[in-house]
């Protein structure tokens, strides 16, 4: 798209812009490759339609060498991208996608939920939603099977996973399910939140020291959800009253938060995992930091040496259902 610079209305950077005439440009996670055989990992993938009504689909990936004598454990992963760019087709993400199963032997389901501006918030937690909904109806005798997840799943070993907004999502959901029905069809085992999207307007940890990069993350939560709450919106802050007491309400028995040390949204990451610990939630919450990162770094340089380290880290939690249940709280740093 040719413009001239003077016509932009609104630059989101790294993310989008918006021009004056109301066309929209993403700048970001814009590029797509196609589903099959991983030939580095042997994993295999394929696109799905789960929503017909809406058109929301999702990207499933599986092993290529299975056995349905053996069922794995189902992670539903939600992508990053600021609710507003990417997709599961996006390379790095499915190049990430694929590591991971290849690491854990899990079957992986990337949810592609619809995006803002075009489809404005809580649009994405609802196609997440619709998402769960459809795994549970695999556990009904009739109904419309994907034969990867009716075949090859471990419905007591389910878990949600997400980096930046799809952290986000995974900690709505797990909240969502334990006051619905589905929480009787579908049990979440554990969450793994990958350098979390939440946000506050008051700064703390890193955000004190770094203006310049805290008004831009207030500048792109802002436009993505335009509400007189602001960056104090629950959807963005869920301690904004400073309370706690509704983690004790997450259906899943165990977190993982994955935080970075040069991520301005690493001090709500630590934040989350101290209101967790606090709040009467009755689970095994971890977290884990990577020295000298930054956000999301293992998505965009998947091969280095702290990206396996975090591969590894997740591939072990989502194995860890294998395991007797201990009550334990754990906190680690990663160099």
């Amino acid at each position: 798209m040719e413009s001239n610079a003077s016509e932009v209305a609104l630059d989101l950077f790294p993310y989008l812009k918006v021009y004056k005439n109301g066309t929209l440009e993403r700048i970001a996670g814009v590029e797509v490759v196609p589903p099959g055989l991983d030939p580095e990992t042997n994993v295999l993938s394929k696109d799905i339609v789960i929503v017909p009504e809406t058109g929301v689909s999702a990207r499933i990936y599986r092993p290529n060498l299975i056995s349905e004598d053996r069922k794995l454990p189902l992670v539903v992963y939600f992508h990053g991208g600021a609710f507003c760019v990417a997709s599961p087709a996006f390379p790095p993400y499915h190049t990430s996608l694929n590591k991971l199963v290849a690491e854990a032997n899990i079957i992986a389901l990337s949810v592609d939920y619809r995006l803002v501006p075009e489809h404005p918030l809580p649009t994405a937690y609802e196609d997440s939603w619709a998402a769960l909904q459809w795994i549970a109806s695999h556990k009904d005798e009739d109904g419309n099977h994907e034969a990867w997840i009716k075949g090859y799943v471990g419905f007591e070993q389910v878990f949600l996973a997400g980096d930046s907004a799809g952290g986000n999502i995974a900690h709505h959901l797990a909240l969502r399910i334990k006051e619905s029905n589905l929480g009787q069809k579908l049990k979440i085992l554990g969450i793994g939140m990958i350098h979390p999207y939440f946000w506050g307007t008051s700064p703390i940890g890193p955000e004190l020291n770094d203006r310049s990069r805290k008004e831009l993350v207030d500048k792109w939560w802002l436009y993505v959800c335009p509400t007189d709450k602001g960056c104090d919106d629950p959807l963005i802050n869920p301690f904004v009253d400073g309370e706690s007491a509704d983690l004790a309400g997450l259906a899943c028995d165990r977190i993982l938060i994955i935080v970075a040390e040069k991520d301005i949204l690493k001090g709500r990451g630590w934040l989350y995992y101290d209101k967790l610990v606090k709040s009467g939630w009755k689970g095994k919450a971890e977290i884990m930091e990577t020295e000298g990162e930054d956000h999301v770094f293992h998505i965009f340089n998947p091969d280095c040496d702290n990206a396996s380290r975090l591969t590894k880290r997740l591939a072990s939690f989502f194995n860890q259902g294998k395991l007797p249940f201990q009550l334990k709280c754990e906190s680690e740093v990663l160099g």
